[in-house]
């Protein structure tokens, strides 16, 4: 039976040979699963590759938080031992009642290793985030084993003290050392309160 495609009427659809009919068939099927596509699936498509990215993006976060939480113990104990170090540093910081004593060790250290000094003169206190310096201008003049042992001497001190600005000249005979030793104070809250504010 050869018919052509004018001769199939719509309405009679069940009288068409079976090779246009499947044609039909499969051009409708063919329809359905474009437009099923293009308006339900293809949107589910992108975002199942955004949940993908955002998977990987979450095992990267959870690997890490896992190796964090693996090594929480270990932290734990540094930061305890940071805390406990913090607090011997505090300790060999003067308070502002201490600071005089510590002046008068500085001086009797010098006194002790056999200077003679010339200039002691503390200086103006230099505030920082939370600790305060407390430079002291120091000129002495001995000999140079004499320094080594006021030197020494400091650096015994119970007390933070550093020396900077060493300058050692011939003084006749003597020997002259020009230095700025220098102590630190810990801020208390509030004084770091009253730092921070504008004046």
């Amino acid at each position: 039976m050869n018919l052509e495609l004018d001769q199939l009427e719509l309405a009679d659809v069940a009288r068409w040979p079976a090779a246009a009919r499947a044609v039909v068939i499969l051009f409708l099927m063919g329809g359905v699963i474009f437009l099923g596509y293009w308006f339900h699936t293809k949107d589910q498509l992108v975002e199942l590759e955004q949940v993908e990215q955002q998977e990987v993006d979450l095992r990267v976060i959870f690997e890490k938080k896992a190796q964090q939480a693996a090594n929480l113990e270990a932290y734990e104990k540094q930061l305890e031992e940071m805390r406990e170090s913090f607090g011997d540093m505090l300790r060999q910081l003067p308070n502002k009642t201490e600071v005089a004593d510590l002046l008068v060790d500085v001086s009797q250290t010098g006194l002790a290793s056999g200077l003679e000094f010339e200039l002691f003169k503390p200086l103006a206190e230099n505030p920082r985030e939370f600790y305060a310096e407390l430079p002291i201008s120091i000129r002495v003049v001995g000999e140079y084993h004499e320094f080594g042992d006021f030197v020494s001497g400091v650096a015994a001190l119970p007390r933070i003290v550093t020396l900077h600005n060493v300058n050692i000249n011939r003084a006749g005979e003597m020997l002259s050392m020009d230095l700025t030793a220098k102590t630190y104070r810990y801020l208390e809250t509030e004084e770091r309160t009253e730092e921070a504010q504008p004046q």
